[in-house]
């Protein structure tokens, strides 16, 4: 899987990309700015890109706008931004795009595990969605506040369904029965007013669907 890479801080991106070779990804670019991935892209023509969100010049959000444009310019190009942060306004954009497939939104702190980072990236190469639970909860926020109809344990289900696992995963995960977990995730469409589904892929964009409403 060919892959580009932007990140500005040196070590980071050196240790990403040594990190990606490790695992099979080929790194055909790695760049330090905005400007370089655009260009990159269009020379490498990728299957993957990674990139951060602050990129120089302005260290703010250079490289999730980069990214939205790639995903205009380039259908099918699949995207995951990391971040220390939630940009509302172009997470937004971004995750709206292209339907909502092969797309993902990391924080960089909450990355616990390598295996999990990496699976993340090939499910999103594959067609798929992860968005971190935070930034879901951050997205969801901008409307009526609906996460005040979920219970704690349905709220950590929508985490997990944001990330992309299924009720089999989920429950291994809580060391519920999967039974129980169907209950949660059918009473959280439920509470969302979402269409309840069975494929994982598409009960993230249901979630997608929903942020994308109109604020209140």
């Amino acid at each position: 899987m060919r892959v580009v890479l932007a990140e500005d801080g040196v070590l980071l991106r050196e240790g990403l990309a040594g990190l990606l070779d490790r695992f099979g990804f080929e790194v055909v670019a790695a760049v330090g700015d905005a400007d370089a991935l655009v260009a990159a892209v269009a020379e490498k023509r990728p299957d993957l890109v990674v990139t951060d969100i602050r990129m120089p010049p302005g260290y703010t959000d250079e490289g999730l706008r980069a990214a939205v444009r790639l995903r205009r310019d380039h259908p099918g190009l699949a995207v995951v931004a990391l971040s220390q942060y939630v940009a509302r306004s172009y997470a937004a954009d971004l995750l709206n795009s292209d339907g909502g497939r092969r797309v993902g939104y990391l924080l960089k702190d909450r990355i616990a595990d390598i295996e999990d980072f990496v699976e993340a990236l090939r499910h999103v190469a594959a067609g798929g969605t992860v968005i971190d639970p935070h930034v879901v909860r951050q997205l969801l926020h901008r409307r009526r506040d609906p996460l005040a109809q979920l219970s704690a344990r349905e709220l950590q289900v929508l985490g997990l369904v944001a990330e992309g696992h299924s009720n089999a995963e989920i429950a291994r995960r809580l060391v519920v029965s999967e039974a129980a977990i169907g209950k949660h995730v059918g009473n959280i469409l439920a509470k969302l007013d979402l269409p309840p589904t069975e494929d994982t892929n598409r009960r993230v964009l249901a979630v997608l669907a929903y942020l994308r409403g109109t604020e209140a």
